[in-house]
């Protein structure tokens, strides 16, 4: 299974299992992570989530092949990402995340949805969408500038280039900077520690440290519409097109 999900100790685990594609994300492991965190929103027995990589590597992003080749033309709002993100931005239960590697595109983007971040003092973090002829994603140009003010969040939105754990850390991305081989077990016992908690009491303080949701919402809304037509846009498919040929891509010739 390229993603596994498990139920244990009032956690439901995912995590990314295509190590030989560097954990690149598919519709279908779209899909099987939406459906996983919809089906626990009314259960109580669950009542945290964690979600984590393989040692070597949390996810690479999107895969683009399968990505361009998924009903190419659907709306943004109407394939399988934006269905994970969406139970993601929606979840009432508190999410955890543990990354070793690299979390890169939207595998930084969701981080900025979950509520406890460990990350290795090795792991590595880009939102690259600039750099495809894109535009960021699922609310982060709104929560990396608030997070890390406008500065530092242009330097990371616009160019692209990836940053360093401390650097995460010092932005208010993630919670804590540990050893590799310490984060998923670190990871897991502060879920453990979640789920021994009134369930009431966590439910509570997530929903008031998220007020404010609705216009976050919107504004995804915004970026999902911009980034569906850029999608389709020349720049767009000049970047993929140089990914695939194994190039550099010339946006020289685009105004």
């Amino acid at each position: 299974m390229e993603i596994q999900t498990s139920k244990a100790g009032g956690i439901l685990t995912v995590a990314f299992n295509r190590p030989e594609r560097k954990n690149a994300i598919t519709s279908a492991m779209y899909q099987t992570m939406a459906d996983a965190i919809n089906g626990v929103d009314s259960d109580a027995e669950v009542r945290a989530i964690l979600i984590h990589g393989t040692p070597e590597i949390f996810t690479a992003g999107n895969d683009l092949d399968d990505f361009l080749k998924t009903t190419p033309d659907a709306p943004i709002s109407e394939r399988p990402v934006f269905r994970f993100m969406q139970a993601l931005f929606n979840c009432n239960k508190p999410v955890v995340a543990a990354v070793n590697g690299a979390a890169i595109g939207i595998g930084t983007t969701m981080l900025m949805h979950c509520d406890l971040v460990y990350a290795a003092d090795s792991a590595k973090f880009s939102v690259p969408f600039s750099q495809l002829g894109l535009c960021p994603e699922f609310g982060s140009s709104m929560l990396l500038p608030r997070n890390a003010g406008h500065s530092r969040a242009a330097e990371k939105l616009m160019l692209g280039e990836p940053w360093g754990a401390q650097e995460a850390y010092d932005m208010g991305l993630i919670s804590k900077v540990l050893p590799p081989a310490e984060v998923l077990a670190y990871a897991q016992a502060q879920a453990a520690k979640l789920v021994a908690l009134p369930a009431t009491s966590i439910r509570a303080t997530k929903r008031l440290m998220k007020s404010g949701r609705e216009a976050l919402q919107a504004h995804i809304d915004v970026e999902s519409k911009m980034f569906g037509d850029m999608l389709m846009a020349p720049e767009a498919k000049e970047a993929f097109t140089a990914f695939f040929e194994k190039r550099k891509p010339d946006f020289t010739k685009f105004a």
